[in-house]
C-alpha cells in the first residue's frame, strides 16, 4: 500500500475546506446526537436528570480532552514522517501512538473511578442530582479507553489525508447512538442508564470502523520496534504533554463556569448543559477546522514548504470568520426556538437566548485561538498553545465571570465567559504568524549556510 503526502501540492484552501467539511460532518453528528441525548433526557420530566448529565459531561470532558491531546501528538509526528517520505516509519509511529493511548486512558480510568462522588460534589452537585451523575459515569467511564483509541485512529486517518474515512469513524458512532438512544431510554425504559449504555456501544463501533480503515485500507499500522520509543518518545512527549495540558484547559474553564452556575440552581446548570451541547453542534466546523489543518501543516513542515503553511493558516482564518458570522446570525434569529426545543423555561430559557444573541459572537476569537493552537502544535511550539489555553481558562474566565456574576447574576456569568476569550484570541493570531516568520528565517539561514 503506497502512502503519499497529498497536502504538499495543490490548493491549500481546497485542502482546508475538504478536510474541514469531512471532519465536521462526523464531529457535528456526534455532538448533535449528544444534544439529542439531552433532549430525550429532558422529556423524562425530571430536572435532576438533565442537571446530572451536565455535571457528568463536565467531568468526562477531561478524559476526552486528554485523548484529543494525545491524538494531536500522533497526528503531528505521523504527518511529518509522511511529508518527509518516511512511510514505513510512519506506520510504526502509528502503532506506538495507539499503544500509548491505550495505556494512558486505562490508567486514567482506573485512577478516576473511585473518586466520582467527591468530584461531582466539587462541581456543586448535591442529593439526587449527584447520585444520578455518579451512576451515569459508572456506566460510561469504562468505555473511555475505547473512545481514546477510536479518536486516535480517526486522527491518524486525517494525517494520511483520508478525510472521508476519518469522517466515517465518528459518523458511525453518532448514527449508532442516534438509533440506540430512543430504543434504550424509552422502549426498554432504561432512562439515564439507557443513554449511558448507548454511548458505550457506539464507542466500540467507532473503534472497529477506525481499525478497519487504518489497517485494512491504508496499512498505516505496524508493531513499533523498540528503537521507536527510544528515538521518538521525547518528540512525542514534547508535543503530547503540552497538547494534553492545552486540551485540559477547556474543561477546567467549563468547570469554573459550571461552579458559578450551580449557585443559581439546577435551572442555570441545565441551561449551561444545553449551551455546552449547542456550542459544538453550532460551531463544530470550527472545532473540526483546528484538527483538520494539523496534517496539512505537518506534511508541509516535513517538506519545508513554509509558504504553503502560511497560506493554510490564512485560509483557515478566512473560513473561521465567514462561518462564525453566518452561524451567529442563525442562532440569534432562532434563539427562542432553540430554547423551546429543549423544553427550557424561565431562567434556563433566558440564558440560552442570551447566549445565542450575544455570547455566540465570541467564537470569532475562539476560532482564531483554535487555528493558532493547531499551528503551534504542528510547528513544534506546543507550549504556546498550553500557555494561551490556560490563560484563557483562568485569566480569561475567573475574573470575567466573577464580575459578571456579581453585577448581573447568571447572565453575567455567560457574558464573562464570552468576553474573556477576546484578548487571548488576538494574542494567539498575532503570535502564530510571528512563529511562522521565525521558522522561515531559520530555514533560510540553514540553506544559506549549507550552500557555502
Amino acid at each position: 500500500m503506497t502512502i503519499t503526502a497529498k497536502f504538499v501540492t495543490g490548493s491549500t484552501l481546497k485542502h482546508v475546506i475538504t478536510m474541514t467539511l469531512s471532519a465536521s460532518i462526523g464531529l457535528v453528528a456526534v455532538f448533535a446526537v449528544d444534544a439529542l441525548n439531552l433532549f430525550y433526557i429532558s422529556k423524562l420530566g425530571q430536572s435532576e436528570l438533565a442537571a446530572a448529565v451536565g455535571y457528568a459531561g463536565t467531568l468526562l470532558f477531561f478524559h476526552t480532552s486528554i485523548a484529543i491531546g494525545l491524538s494531536i501528538a500522533a497526528t503531528a509526528l505521523v504527518s511529518r514522517a509522511l511529508g518527509s517520505g518516511k512511510r514505513d516509519y510512519a506506520k510504526q509511529l502509528s502503532g506506538a501512538a495507539l499503544i500509548s493511548m491505550a495505556a494512558i486512558m486505562v490508567f486514567l480510568t482506573i485512577l478516576t473511578f473511585p473518586f466520582l462522588r467527591p468530584l461531582v460534589e466539587a462541581l456543586g452537585a448535591t442529593g439526587k442530582t449527584a447520585d444520578l451523575a455518579v451512576r451515569f459515569m459508572r456506566f460510561v467511564l469504562p468505555s473511555i479507553p475505547v473512545m481514546g483509541l477510536g479518536m486516535c485512529m480517526g486522527a491518524l486517518l486525517r494525517a494520511v489525508g483520508d478525510a472521508k474515512q476519518s469522517m466515517y469513524v465518528t459518523l458511525s458512532a453518532a448514527l449508532c447512538t442516534a438509533l440506540l438512544d430512543p430504543l434504550l431510554i424509552f422502549v426498554f425504559d432504561l432512562g439515564l442508564d439507557g443513554a449511558a449504555i448507548a454511548t458505550s456501544i457506539s464507542r466500540l463501533l467507532m473503534l472497529t470502523v477506525g481499525f478497519a480503515a487504518l489497517k485494512g485500507k491504508h496499512g498505516l499500522l505496524a508493531m513499533p520496534k523498540t528503537g521507536i520509543y527510544k528515538t521518538e518518545m521525547n518528540a512525542y512527549l514534547l508535543i503530547a504533554v503540552p497538547a494534553v495540558l492545552t486540551q485540559i484547559a477547556t474543561p477546567v474553564g467549563n468547570t469554573i463556569v459550571t461552579r458559578f452556575m450551580a449557585g443559581y440552581g439546577d435551572s442555570a446548570v441545565v441551561a449551561w448543559s444545553i449551551i455546552g451541547r449547542l456550542i459544538p453542534v453550532a460551531f463544530g466546523v470550527i472545532f473540526a477546522l483546528s484538527g483538520a489543518i494539523g496534517p496539512i501543516v505537518g506534511q508541509n513542515l516535513g517538506a519545508q514548504r513554509f509558504d504553503r503553511i502560511r497560506t493554510t493558516i490564512q485560509d483557515s482564518l478566512k473560513v473561521t470568520v465567514v462561518y462564525v458570522l453566518a452561524v451567529w446570525l442563525l442562532l440569534a434569529l432562532t434563539r427562542h426556538q432553540i430554547a423551546g426545543f429543549f423544553s427550557a423555561t424561565g431562567q434556563a430559557q433566558d440564558l440560552i437566548a442570551f447566549f445565542c444573541l450575544a455570547v455566540a459572537g465570541s467564537f470569532l476569537f475562539n476560532g482564531t485561538l483554535f487555528v493558532a493552537n493547531a499551528a503551534f502544535n504542528n510547528l513544534g511550539f506546543a507550549l504556546y498553545s498550553t500557555l494561551l489555553n490556560w490563560g484563557r481558562a483562568t485569566l480569561g474566565v475567573i475574573p470575567f465571570v466573577w464580575v459578571g456574576a456579581h453585577y448581573f447574576g447568571a447572565v453575567g456569568v455567560l457574558a464573562g465567559y464570552g468576553l474573556g476569550v477576546v484578548l487571548f484570541g488576538v494574542i494567539g493570531g498575532v503570535l502564530c504568524f510571528k512563529v511562522l516568520a521565525r521558522l522561515e528565517r531559520e530555514s533560510a539561514q540553514k540553506k544559506q549556510a549549507a550552500s557555502i
